[in-house]
């Protein structure tokens, strides 16, 4: 096992940006980038519509899938992939407080826009009218971000403070898929 994870170190510290594509699953079809945000959304609803919803393969909403894909591809991974760039040029620092600074403008700055921007994105997707829209943001946006709160800030705070750059992507997308199952629950259930 420790040889596997000094390879990776290895051609993280040479290469970190195509082993971040490699990370995140990326991949290039019919000439159209995929990121792996849409991987990770579309995995994340298979989770919620078999675990949390209980569908059974025969029920699975297939649709539904491939509209999270899409959620994760317009706009999960290019907001998230400026975003990170972003903070780390407005915060300078690897200490407690450029962490803890990053974090409040992770939570406080992006993530409430972050959050409404996506069950609405995903309701429309689904051919929800805008009357619907707003119905459903009011329902469910305060509990989304609520439940946000109880995870991401002490994720970021140690992504922040501990984790180097070149490897917050994997730290990331493990708690992001169980999120994101969490979000495609929220923003598909009636």
């Amino acid at each position: 096992m420790a040889l596997p994870w000094r390879v990776y170190q290895m051609m993280m510290n040479k290469h970190p940006w195509k082993v971040q594509i490699l990370t995140a699953a990326q991949q290039i079809s019919k000439g159209m980038k995929r990121n792996g945000e849409g991987t990770l959304v579309g995995c994340s609803d298979v989770v919620s519509q078999q675990l949390i919803e209980r569908r059974g393969f025969a029920n699975h909403d297939t649709k539904r899938t491939f509209r999270m894909i899409a959620v994760g591809l317009t706009y999960v991974g290019p907001v998230l992939g400026v975003w990170y760039k972003v903070l780390d040029r407005i915060v300078i620092g690897q200490n407690k407080t450029a962490a803890f600074k990053k974090m409040l403008l992770d939570q406080f700055a992006l993530a409430p826009c972050f959050l409404a921007c996506f069950l609405a994105l995903a309701s429309a997707f689904s051919g929800h009218s805008s009357e619907e829209i707003w119905l459903k943001l009011k329902k469910d946006y305060k509990d989304t971000l609520i439940t946000n709160y109880y995870i991401w800030p002490a994720v970021q705070m140690l992504n922040f403070y501990f984790v180097p750059l070149v490897y917050r992507l994997p730290l990331i997308q493990v708690v992001a898929l169980m999120w994101n199952t969490y979000l495609s629950w929220m923003a598909n259930k009636i």
